[in-house]
């Protein structure tokens, strides 16, 4: 009973969707709480302390909330104007990166900030702007959505560009952000037969640009990474030992059961890379188990309904279009964790949104729910205007009669 209260109290300073708040906070509470139990691994690998890394991701993951409540007391219509600006920005980092990026597990994917050495993902900011620019975009264009030339072509170049200069190095990436302003485009009313020619020309790039990588070796430095792991995928004789990671996590998923090992139980957290990224999912249910499992599940399902409720309740489209587009982006990225876990899809680089050790990535995520409670506040503000012009309307007519 009192920690109800004392959370009401809170969430009083907190505008916005007060359940999306909630779960937000209980996604940071859970990944402080287990990434503590799955970085054995890391420790083994990189030396340090478990006590370092709890209180250097503990740290991470509260200047995160920090810009989160900065993020979400910021008018959208600033984001807006930043549409252009981003996406050249982005264009930018990624292009750095792909000359001198960080290169981690064979992936050249990050760039380091000079004075506190850390690293971020440059793809992490592409998302967002790519998001902001796709969204105004299709609300600038929308009376031209009909001509391709004048209305979609435009939107596609953004598209392209910055999907293409993740792909060399981040394929999974690349993807999830082409389907995600595919559906974008779809929810702004482009024709579907605009749709069919992009959905055509991309595959029809990608096969040309695999045959010449193909011819021309260093065109994509990762392709043999990418056929090895979708031979392996569908493979049935292949070897234990190359699919050892998948193996493991589908072994721990196996072994979590019904209810789990318990926290800090886990064996084969000790034995599978990045269990506190990438293989989150499979970590997580051997201590926690199916029913843990499907909490996660269920928060972030809850966390998508909410952010649709806002977009279908919000009076402006670029907020509609853009709210959308981040809440898919941060589904598809634990729906990515869960099937790679499960061996459903090949083997890639996902971390769970808020809940992974991914560092700066949490940031980003941040960003991202920040930005969708800004919209859920200007519509909270919007709605008690309305009440206010209405009990005021009341007065006025009482004192008349």
């Amino acid at each position: 009973f009192k920690t109800g209260k004392l959370i009401k109290h809170w969430l009083k300073y907190l505008e916005g969707d007060k359940v999306l708040w909630i779960v937000a906070f209980l996604l940071g509470l859970i990944s402080i709480v287990s990434v503590y139990s799955f970085i054995p691994v890391l420790i083994k690998a990189n030396g340090g302390s478990t006590e370092y890394y709890l209180i250097k991701h503990t740290i991470l993951m509260v200047a995160g909330f920090v810009i989160l409540y900065l993020i979400h007391k910021m008018n959208v219509v600033v984001l807006s104007k930043l549409a252009r600006f981003g996406l050249i920005l982005s264009v930018v980092l990624l292009l750095l990166t792909l000359m001198f990026g960080a290169r981690i597990n064979n992936a050249g994917r990050w760039l380091e900030i000079p004075v506190i050495n850390t690293k971020f993902q440059t793809s992490d900011v592409a998302k967002i702007f790519l998001m902001i620019f796709v969204a105004k975009m299709l609300v600038v264009n929308r009376d031209k959505l009909n001509n391709f030339k004048e209305g979609v072509l435009p939107i596609i170049i953004g598209v392209a560009a910055i999907c293409g200069l993740i792909l060399p190095e981040n394929l999974s990436t690349a993807v999830m952000l082409f389907g995600t302003c595919l559906i974008l485009m779809f929810i702004g009313k482009v024709p579907i037969k605009n749709l069919l020619l992009i959905v055509g020309g991309a595959v029809g790039f990608l096969a040309l640009l695999i045959a010449f990588a193909t011819i021309v070796p260093g065109v994509l430095p990762r392709i043999d990474t990418w056929k090895n792991r979708i031979f392996n995928q569908y493979d049935s004789e292949v070897d234990v030992l190359e699919e050892m990671q998948v193996v493991n996590a589908q072994l721990a998923i196996h072994n979590g059961g019904t209810f789990g090992k318990g926290p800090s139980k886990g064996e084969l957290k000790h034995y599978i890379p990045e269990a506190y990224a990438d293989f989150y999912f499979a970590s997580f249910v051997e201590e926690f188990g199916i029913i843990g499992g499907a909490l996660l599940i269920l928060l972030y399902m809850i966390l998508l309904f909410r952010a649709l409720r806002i977009a279908l309740k919000a009076e402006k489209q670029f907020h509609t279009y853009l709210v959308v587009g981040l809440a898919l982006i941060l589904l598809s990225q634990a729906m990515v964790n869960m099937a790679v876990c499960t061996k459903l899809i090949p083997v890639t680089g996902q971390n769970m949104p808020l809940l992974g050790m991914g560092g700066t990535s949490t940031w980003f995520a941040c960003v991202s729910i920040g930005t969708i409670l800004s919209v859920s506040r200007s519509q909270e503000q919007k709605g008690k205007q309305d009440n206010e012009i209405k009990t005021n309307n009341k007065t006025q007519n009482n004192a008349a009669a």
